[in-house]
């Protein structure tokens, strides 16, 4: 099929454009550079620049290419972000995406897939996480993402499109040819930070909270390899033929890692000892977040290949690795 993918030259997406060319699909990449990478979309894989809330130039380029489906990774993504400017977020994850979702509908382009999160849960109620759970979300990062899967909701039960949104937690590592990874400007995710630390990029990694009723006092995530999440978003495409269709799926390896697990991780990658400072929690960090993916697993035949911490870090330390200065684009 041919698939545009919105965000295409960020991280998840970049991952995703490989993904679907290895599966004999056709990528498009849209993507407005903002926070992309422009080396990070291969040289054969169209690549449109423009902004997704600009109706007219993305609807020219869903009729251009034929797009069969579009897949949607263009949100900002900063949490703390969305706090100080909460506008920001409504405009580029809200807004541009109900644009885009026009542009469809006006190209006769009826299939999505989304990139949601597990910040619509909020604090979760239950652990693991399933597909059920009430979503009160508790910043704008996170409302924002509900807000579209509402609209997605919305359309489909009026019959205009057929959807998957996919709530997933801690996207990490890279690929496994180390061609393409993470390179966030500012970084905030705690494996390329750590990785930082440990090769002397930074002086230290600061560590927030330490005494979590958590086994060793720090929080517990779940770390997803983002090629995994790539696959499903891929996995899903058969089943977006009825008009109509709405799916939710949580993706995670549901095996919950610690802070300080993974800093033991980079150590053991790298074989480099990090110096960590210790910090005070940060507000609105849960204790402990994991997913239930049973429903992927069982109806998209979803496998992980990357199920452990170790494998994960490997591929991501692949990366910075042999990149350093990431792209070296900004």
């Amino acid at each position: 099929m041919n698939v545009l993918v919105a965000g295409g030259a960020g991280y998840i997406g970049s991952h995703c454009v490989r993904q679907l060319s290895a599966a004999g699909h056709r990528p498009v990449v849209l993507d407005n550079l903002v926070y992309g990478h422009r080396t990070a979309v291969p040289a054969a894989v169209p690549f449109e620049q423009a902004d997704l809330g600009d109706e007219k130039a993305v609807a020219e380029v869903l009729k251009r290419h034929k797009i069969d489906v579009v897949m949607h990774f263009g949100a900002y993504c900063y949490v703390g972000e969305s706090v100080t400017d909460p506008l920001k977020y409504y405009l580029n994850n809200s807004a541009a995406a109900v644009h885009l979702l026009s542009a469809m509908l006006g190209a006769g382009v009826t299939k999505f897939v989304f990139s949601s999160t597990c910040a619509t849960f909020g604090v979760p109620s239950k652990l693991p996480m399933g597909e059920d759970l009430p979503q009160v979300p508790i910043n704008p990062y996170g409302q924002t993402k509900l807000d579209v899967e509402n609209a997605l909701r919305a359309l489909a039960h009026a019959g205009k499109i057929s959807f998957a949104a996919f709530r997933y937690f801690n996207a990490a590592g890279a690929a496994e040819d180390g061609s393409i990874g993470e390179d966030h400007k500012p970084e905030t995710h705690l494996i390329p930070l750590a990785i930082d630390a440990a090769v002397g990029r930074r002086t230290s990694l600061q560590l927030f909270g330490t005494d979590y009723p958590t086994p060793d006092g720090t929080c517990l995530r779940d770390y997803v390899h983002v090629d995994d999440l790539s696959r499903a978003h891929i996995a899903v495409f058969d089943k977006l033929s009825t008009p109509g269709a709405a799916f939710f799926y949580n993706l995670g390896t549901g095996t919950p890692n610690s802070n300080r697990e993974v800093i033991r991780a980079v150590e053991k990658a790298t074989g480099k000892k990090i110096n960590v400072v210790e910090s005070a929690r940060r507000e609105g960090d849960p204790p402990a977040l994991y997913a239930d993916s049973a429903k992927a697993k069982r109806e998209l035949n979803w496998k992980v290949k990357f199920p452990d911490i170790d494998s994960i870090v490997a591929t991501a330390w692949k990366w910075h690795k042999s990149h350093p200065e990431g792209y070296g684009d900004r």
